[in-house]
């Protein structure tokens, strides 16, 4: 008897109208790293969208908004945001030459981005000094209020990704990536786009309207 019921197997001998039992502890159908950045990016989506639902609710209810090409370097901001776009796509490449096992590529896109991404930080923290100095404080009005909320968190996110994509770089350079094992990159890679999509948002609703 003992014999018999160690020999069933729930999966195969399960009557007809019954279900096999499946052991779903082994977590989500995707992996689980995959999961993760894309809850993390879930959260940040709600705190970016108040931060920029506040700002048009304060711009809505304001007798009057200043002109942002008057106060703003535009120019000089959509030179930098179509440099942070292409380190958009220098990212897709590296994420491309992990997949494929490239080591050199992985590495070189790597970099590539590193170096877009830092330009952009730069720039921004240019933009800040000579506004700074024209004594375009926070404290000044509720326009720079919210344009330093916006930009300053923003900025502090990119800083964040090109330290994330050094990590990336550090691994590749010792070999921890290949195609089979890429999902490090790939990750990198998600919020590095998130990060890029967030700056198009901000700079069209903060410089252009």
């Amino acid at each position: 008897m003992s014999e018999a019921i160690a020999a069933y197997d729930p999966a195969v001998d399960a009557p007809a109208h019954h279900h096999p039992i499946y052991d779903y502890d082994s977590g989500p159908p995707v992996e689980r790293g995959k999961f993760a950045i894309w809850l993390f990016l879930a959260t940040e989506i709600m705190f970016f969208s108040g931060l920029i639902g506040a700002y048009i609710v304060l711009r809505s209810a304001a007798k009057s908004w200043p002109d942002p090409a008057e106060r703003l370097a535009v120019d000089l901001t959509a030179a930098n945001t179509f440099i942070l776009i292409m380190s958009s796509w220098t990212m897709v490449k590296a994420v491309f030459a992990a997949k494929k096992g490239d080591q050199g590529g992985l590495v070189r896109w790597l970099i590539a981005t590193i170096l877009i991404g830092s330009v952009f930080v730069g720039v921004q923290v240019y933009e800040y000094f000579e506004l700074y100095h024209h004594g375009a404080l926070p404290s000044v009005d509720i326009f720079w209020s919210t344009f330093y909320a916006m930009t300053g968190f923003h900025g502090t996110h990119v800083v964040v990704g090109v330290i994330w994509n050094l990590c990336v770089l550090i691994g590749a350079l010792r070999g921890k990536y290949s195609a089979k094992n890429n999902l490090g990159v790939e990750l990198a890679g998600l919020y590095w786009h998130f990060v890029d999509l967030v700056w198009v948002l901000l700079f069209t609703i903060v410089y252009l309207f």
